[in-house]
Formats: C-alpha cells, sequence, structure tokens
C-alpha cells in the first residue's frame, strides 16, 4: 500500500486585525484550485492571528476562543468542503480553567478536529502563553501518523524524540519566528529530523513580520524543499512515508540505526536530569514494522 502524502506548506503573513476569517477560506480555497493533488495544507504558527497585534495576555485573550467555539467550527466546515487535511497553524484557545494556551489544531477530511497540541515551552519572557501538558500525534487515515511541534518546541530534542517514539512520521513543526535565529533553526529542523529518522516540516510566517526559510526535511536530514528567504511562497512536496521505515530498516546513509542501538538485556541507562532511564525493552518506536505496512 502506498504511503504518501502530497503537501503544501504556506510561508503567508498573518491575517490582518479584523480580517475575517471568510477570507482565509477563500485563501486555501484558492490554493486549492492551483494545486489540486495536495492533500495537507500546514500554515505557520498563530496564522490567523494580527501580525501588528501586541504579545500580551489581554490582547491574545481578547482573540481567543474555546475548542468548541465558532472559529473552529468553521474551519471544520472548511476542511470537510474541501475533503483535505488542513493544519491552519495555531489559535489563541481559552483553556478550561481560564488558560491561554499557543495551540496547534488539525482538521481531517471529513471536517473532524481530529488533533490538537498546546505549546509546551511557549517562548519565555516574551509569549504569555501558558504550557500544554502532552506531546500529541495523530493518525492520517490510510497514510501514516503525524505530530505537532510549535515554534521554540524544536529547540527541546525531548518533544521530536518523543513524537517519534510515538510512532510520528512526518513532524509539522508550525513556526512565528520574527528574530534573527531562523538559521539556527532550520539546522534544528535537520538535526531533529537525523536524529529521529522522521520528516519536519517547518513552516514559517513570512515577512515583513518573520523571516521565512521554511523547510521540508526528510528522514535522513536532507532539505526536500526550502524557501530561500523571507518572501511569500508556497513549498509543495510529496512525502513518501515508508521512507522512514526504509531508513530506520537500513540506516541513516545505509549506515546509523538509532532506534535498534538497544537489545533485550542491556542494563537500562540513568537519566539523573529526568530522574527517569532508557529501558532498551521500551526504547524502540510504536510503529508496524516494515512487512506490516507493505500488506
Amino acid at each position: 500500500m502506498s504511503r504518501v502524502l502530497p503537501v503544501a506548506v504556506v510561508q503567508e503573513q498573518p491575517c490582518r486585525a479584523g480580517e475575517p476569517l471568510s477570507r482565509f477560506c477563500e485563501h486555501v480555497q484558492a490554493l486549492l484550485a492551483a494545486f489540486p493533488q495536495v492533500r495537507l495544507i500546514v500554515y505557520p504558527e498563530l496564522h490567523l492571528f494580527a501580525a501588528d497585534a501586541p504579545l500580551n495576555r489581554e490582547a491574545l485573550s481578547a482573540s481567543a476562543e474555546p475548542l468548541s467555539g465558532p472559529r473552529i467550527m468553521a474551519l471544520g466546515e472548511l476542511a470537510a468542503d474541501l475533503g483535505i487535511w488542513l493544519v491552519p497553524g495555531s489559535v489563541c484557545e481559552s483553556g478550561p480553567q481560564g488558560q491561554l494556551f499557543n495551540t496547534a489544531v488539525a482538521f481531517s477530511p471529513e471536517g473532524h478536529l481530529a488533533a490538537w497540541y498546546r505549546k509546551v515551552f511557549p517562548w519565555r519572557p516574551y509569549e504569555p502563553f501558558d504550557p500544554g501538558d502532552r506531546f500529541v500525534t495523530f493518525d492520517l487515515t490510510g497514510i501514516g501518523k503525524a505530530g505537532f511541534s510549535i515554534c521554540y518546541d524544536a529547540w527541546f530534542p525531548e518533544v521530536t524524540r518523543h513524537l517519534a517514539w510515538m510512532g510520528a512520521e512526518v513532524v509539522l513543526n508550525l513556526v512565528r519566528t520574527t528574530t534573527s535565529e531562523r538559521t539556527q533553526e532550520v539546522v534544528l529542523a535537520r538535526a531533529n529530523a537525523i536524529v529521529n529518522q522522521v520528516f519536519v516540516v517547518s513552516v514559517n510566517c513570512a515577512g515583513p513580520t518573520g523571516t521565512g526559510q521554511s523547510v521540508i526535511v526528510d528522514p535522513e536530514g536532507l532539505i526536500r524543499a526550502a524557501a530561500s528567504g523571507a518572501e511569500r511562497t508556497i513549498l509543495t512536496d510529496v512525502l513518501d512515508l515508508d521512507h522512514v521505515s526504509r531508513v530506520r530498516r537500513f540506516g541513516t546513509a545505509g549506515m546509523t540505526r538509532v532506534w535498534d542501538q538497544f537489545r533485550p538485556g542491556d542494563p537500562p541507562l540513568s537519566l539523573p536530569l529526568y530522574q527517569g532511564s532508557i529501558d532498551p525493552l521500551r526504547w524502540k518506536p510504536q510503529l508496524p514494522e516494515p512487512e506490516d505496512q507493505a500488506g
């Protein structure tokens, strides 16, 4: 069974203050008309929130809605109307106990809210969001499994490592980097892909708000598509998720098989930082074996 995922990565300016959601819907519809083969469309972090809005709790809270709110309902209807997987960036979410979360959302081609992920590592001290408390993966039905990270999460190797261990074959890294370290983030996207043998899709917003340089990286760390600068652009690619299985079976560059490092009987390795350990019996990712995937 072929497990290919045609994607469109949208390096775009955030929506303007007061801009109706219908304008975003029109943008998605036009994009799909131009690229009808695409099955997953991904936008940057906080794409639906004004580029010129102050990054303070009061302003962001005024734009926040619960996941049962009208914004989520409308986005689900859009995904269903177009029959695609839609990741419209992250949204400002009003939490059940009054929290303010930076939350990535994914909608299925049936219009369901298939997954939501609350940013675990807000960029402190600059971001006023409350941190999430769990890592999130979700099934792309009949294709494979994806995981979420948001911007600064990529600087913490624990995030991508846990997503890979939970079965993610592609990590969607939604970014709104406006500062000078985007060059380092591209290095991190490649490094996270290499050490976990996963695809990494890192989509930043365009200038003048963001610094662009969005990338699609394969499980061996090779850049498949890239925006050279901060201009508005769309990256398209077809991700073959069986590539993840092949790299893990035969090794990066035909050599390195990091997920086969430990064998039953090897002693657990203490991790003092986490007051835990790497246990060889728990090491390998939660993925079916290659022969099962081909069935």
